[in-house]
């Protein structure tokens, strides 16, 4: 029967999965593992999205370094092939009850495990939403400690542990995502796919992707914008997150949904309307776009009629406001939110 310190702690560890800081959540989470169960090493290791490598997120007993090589050399054996296969975590004093080989005997225990001075260990596979995310493994100098109390409590704490340890999970703005919408995580190393949702289409366009380079070193917080994908449109939205807690990057979310030109817009209309919103006189526009002075007059009357708009300075602020903008990569510096104390170069001011 679990005692009354073990459920709290258990509680606590489920608690700590609404919280916005989650390296400090997963050490949070390892100090009250310690008061559910025994142990005089422990390490919560999460799986890189872009690498396939375990990071540690948060350990005691273990640096990172020796956590991370020793998952290393783990993933290679068949121990580790049966933790992901079996629901249960697994023990080495349990193993003997288990299916598959004994890791007593194995190469691992012997040059890894017991030179360290630990006789027994616990190790559970962490999966959210289906994915395999990550592992928890605990190590004692006691021998027999984890008995099958221990592996079912262990079990009940893997659900949360596995969302505390899952990248994705705790990418700012995803929890208000459209239910519909495609969306992406970019960062400096890859695009990282996010669980249950598919790719964001506009990414396949070599303009786009450089626009959310630009993005990025304007150090945006975030763009709405109108973007051509095939045939259609696509509302498009980006905003900087960090992908945390196992090696925390900054990423770009880029999120889309299907959508007509607001307005009875045209293509044509809305690039005039962009240019127009970044503040280009009527020759300017003529000029970049290869048109007549007067041909970009008309278009101005067009959209103001079609938008409601009584100036060119309120369709202005409708568009900048609506994300009713088809951007070029120089045209961000115009439209991008940024945090304060930011400059459009993207240098803090003094």
């Amino acid at each position: 029967m679990l005692s009354h310190q073990q459920i709290a702690a258990a509680t606590r560890i489920g608690m700590l999965t609404r919280e916005r800081d989650t390296a400090r959540a997963c050490g949070q989470a390892m100090q009250e593992l310690g008061r559910a169960l025994p142990f005089d090493a422990g390490t919560l290791l999460g799986i890189d999205p872009l690498s396939g490598t375990h990071v540690q997120i948060a350990g005691v007993g273990y640096t990172a370094e020796t956590s991370q090589a020793l998952a290393a050399e783990f993933v290679a054996t068949p121990w580790y092939a049966n933790v992901v296969r079996q629901k249960l975590p697994r023990s080495i004093s349990e193993d003997a009850d288990d299916p598959g080989p004994r890791f007593r005997h194995g190469w691992f225990y012997a040059e890894r495990v017991r030179p360290a001075g630990f006789r027994d260990g616990l190790t559970g596979a962490l999966r959210h939403d289906g994915r395999l995310v990550g592992l928890i493994h605990l190590s004692t100098e006691g021998a027999d400690t984890y008995d099958i109390e221990a592996r079912h409590l262990l079990a009940t704490l893997l659900p949360a542990l596995g969302a505390l340890t899952d990248p994705t999970a705790h990418a700012g703005g995803l929890d208000d995502l459209p239910s519909g919408a495609r969306a992406s995580l970019v960062t400096a190393e890859g695009t990282i796919e996010l669980p249950g949702r598919a790719p964001a289409e506009v990414l396949e366009d070599g303009d786009f992707a450089r626009l959310v380079e630009v993005f990025v070193l304007a150090r945006g917080l975030r763009l709405r914008m109108l973007w051509p994908v095939g045939s259609g449109w696509r509302r498009v939205v980006l905003r900087r997150c960090t992908v945390g807690p196992g090696a925390p990057r900054t990423a770009v979310l880029v999120y889309e949904e299907r959508a007509e030109l607001p307005y009875g817009l045209s293509p044509r209309e809305l690039e005039v309307l962009t240019r127009a919103a970044r503040g280009q006189a009527n020759q300017t526009i003529a000029q970049a776009l290869f048109l007549s002075p007067r041909t970009v007059h008309s278009h101005i009357e067009h959209l103001l009629r079609k938008t409601g708009c009584a100036s060119r300075a309120e369709a202005t602020a409708l568009a900048v406001r609506d994300g009713v903008l088809r951007p070029a990569p120089e045209d961000l510096e115009y439209f991008v939110e940024r945090a304060p104390g930011v400059r459009e170069t993207g240098e803090k001011r003094r």
